[in-house]
């Protein structure tokens, strides 16, 4: 039931049209005359306060109006109540990783960006390596689903709406590996996924970037990457000129990039890492002990510092890490990660972890902007709808100072209308019971497990004991309740039923599956031919379950993503569920005794991925996890 409203005052620009999309969402039905009276005023802070008589909602910037509206009727059951909240960080937003192979649809976007509003943050950075169209170099992104130009003017407009600024994150030294990887584009590499400093032909490539990527947006802001440009200078550029140190390729690089820069007027940002590795002795980012006063010297000034943590969980790490960048002359930014990287479930434990210190320092260290970045690397595996919950922590910390489980719970479920418990508890298709975690890289066991292959189980050792089946079957239970539940996903949208049934079936096949890894290999080690035939058994019905799990996954994919990409997922799937029907065959001949062993299940399991101290670290890319043998050439 919606209730009448109507609006008086200084209504934001575009009031009118942005409140239609998000009447909804607010459960209100704006009227002109006779509703429940709300006027809008401009002020220093966002504050709401109620009595008998209706409501005031004053806000310092457009985003907070619709925050505010969201707060005001989450609260209507108290007819008189005030509310004042001060923003941590001037400038707070998500990242969107499209360039991983799930490209969002424009529609998805737009969901987001009506929560967004509904949360008060107020920017939103689009992460396209070469999912954006550059007429004059066809192949970036060709057959990766890249977005054209009206398709970006239009999400600029409706982000406008809201007050939410849109801008470009693209890369212009490294991570380029989709677009290098074209023979027509290939003069300009240096290595497989770094430009070729120096050339020519990559400043004009360049130039196309910076014009067409920015070309949609109303904001001047830019990041241009720079970020982890290994071996910069050690492929087709040490051919070319020799040595040189990376510092001074990369300064001549920047030295290249930035006239064009301020010849379109854009304000450009970069990760600040690779200043770290120059200094560090691994190539790593946060063990250097501080930064080359000669690097600091020739930082530019112009170009803001992201500093990008994702793993600490201890404030005095991101303290000294905040400190380290204090001698920059540049502004400072700082991300942190919405772990949705690990596979097809995220992490939130360690997105918890590591997202409130961080944010912590960072109000201590008064940076202004902020992001939460929600990567999908090595296939998108996870649908970016579950860093939803993550993004409301993360808001509610810029408007409170701090995290709240209960009121952060209780403001999830108003503007998203799903509870919180389903997202908490996607990190235990992770975490196993007496497994340790390595911090730094922890497990996600959802993915190892999905794609280990039933006769070379790489993980066999590293999990001995654990009873992994009986794990996912409670899993699986306590899914499929939330499921059934008619309000569980709120009836909210149909992408948390298509979410939620996704995750019921995943749990249903790692149940079967490692009930298949907990025992193929004792039963060929003991010559239990009896046992084989009904392994044969669970090895088909988990090729079964496989096959059901990727029409679940294709059907929650197309909801939220462009099509291409896809079909990464679709090999790997149907990969896994070819070698588990070859498994059953196996396994069959052995229990008819046709077979007198099955050599891969009859060596003794070694440790794979178990550190010195016991801990496991996650195994993050298919490619380490599906075969001991190499994959491709």
């Amino acid at each position: 039931m919606t209730r009448p409203v109507t609006f008086t005052g200084e209504l934001p620009a575009s009031f009118s049209l942005a409140v239609e999309e998000l009447k909804d969402d607010l459960g209100i039905s704006p009227v002109s005359e006779n509703g429940w009276p709300v006027r809008l005023q401009k002020g220093r802070h966002l504050a709401i306060d109620t009595d008998k008589n209706g409501a005031v909602v004053t806000y310092s910037r457009i985003v907070e109006c619709y925050r505010g509206l969201s707060l005001l009727f989450q609260q209507e059951e108290r007819p008189c109540f005030h509310l004042c909240q001060s923003r941590c960080f001037k400038t707070a937003g998500i990242m969107f990783d499209v360039s991983r192979n799930a490209v969002l649809k424009p529609e998805t976007l737009r969901f987001y960006l009506r929560k967004m509003a509904l949360m008060g943050l107020d920017l939103g950075m689009m992460y396209t390596e070469d999912t954006y169209e550059v007429p004059s170099y066809p192949y970036l992104g060709y057959l990766r689903g890249r977005y054209t130009q009206s398709e970006l003017c239009a999400l600029d407009d409706y982000a406008f709406l809201f007050g939410i600024e849109l801008c470009p994150c693209i890369q212009t030294l490294g991570h380029l590996n989709r677009a290098l990887h074209w023979p027509s584009m290939e003069h300009m590499k240096d290595t497989e996924e770094v430009l070729l400093v120096g050339a020519a032909e990559t400043y004009a490539f360049i130039r196309a970037l910076l014009e067409e990527a920015s070309r949609p947006y109303r904001s001047r802001r830019i990041h241009i990457g720079m970020d982890e440009a290994h071996f910069l200078g050690q492929g087709n550029y040490l051919r070319l000129h020799g040595y040189r140190s990376p510092f001074d390729i990369m300064k001549e690089h920047l030295n290249h990039i930035r006239p064009i820069l301020q010849e379109l007027g854009l304000e450009a940002m970069m990760w600040s890492d690779m200043y770290f590795r120059m200094a560090s002795p691994t190539r790593g980012y946060y063990d250097s002990p501080s930064v080359d006063p000669a690097v600091v010297s020739c930082v530019p000034a112009d170009i803001m510092l992201i500093y990008w943590d994702y793993y600490h969980q201890t404030e005095e790490q991101y303290e000294s890490m905040f400190e380290k960048h204090t001698p920059f002359p540049a502004s400072v930014g700082f991300a942190c990660g919405i772990w949705t990287w690990t596979g097809p479930a995220p992490d939130y434990q360690k997105t918890l972890d590591t997202m409130l210190p961080g944010l912590r320092q960072a109000k201590k260290h008064r940076i202004d902007f902020v992001l939460s970045a929600a990567w999908g690397d090595n296939g998108a595996e996870s649908n970016l709808l579950t860093s939803l919950y993550a993004l409301c922590v993360y808001a509610e910390f810029n408007y409170t100072g701090d995290y709240r489980p209960e009121e952060t719970g209780r403001r999830f479920s108003r503007t998203i209308g799903v509870r919180p418990e389903i997202f908490l508890h996607l990190t235990d298709f992770n975490q196993l019971p007496g497994v340790k975690n390595w911090n730094l890289r922890p497990v996600n066991a959802a993915k190892f497990l999905l794609y280990q292959d039933p006769l070379i189980q790489l993980f066999e050792k590293d999990l001995e004991g654990i009873d992994m089946k009986t794990h996912y079957a409670q899993l699986e239970k306590r899914y499929l309740s939330w499921q059934n539940e008619g309000t569980a996903a709120g009836k909210a949208s149909p992408l948390f039923q298509a979410m939620l049934d996704f995750y019921v079936q995943l749990a249903r096949v790692l149940t079967v599956k490692c009930q298949w890894h907990q025992e193929a290999g004792p039963c060929i080690r003991a010559k239990n031919r009896k046992k084989a035939a009904a392994l044969a058994d669970t090895a088909r019905q988990t090729a079964e379950l496989l096959r059901h799990l990727r029409k679940f996954w294709f059907t929650l994919w197309n909801l939220t993503n462009k099509p291409h990409g896809f079909e990464i997922i679709d090999l790997r799937i149907s990969g896994i569920a070819g070698r588990m029907e070859t498994a059953a065959l196996v396994m069959e001949q052995f229990a008819a005794g046709t077979l007198d062993t099955i050599m891969e299940l009859e060596e003794q399991p070694l440790a794979y991925t178990v550190l010195p101290d016991g801990a496991l670290k996650g195994s993050y890319a298919w490619g380490e996890i599906a075969s001991a043998c190499k994959l491709d050439i």
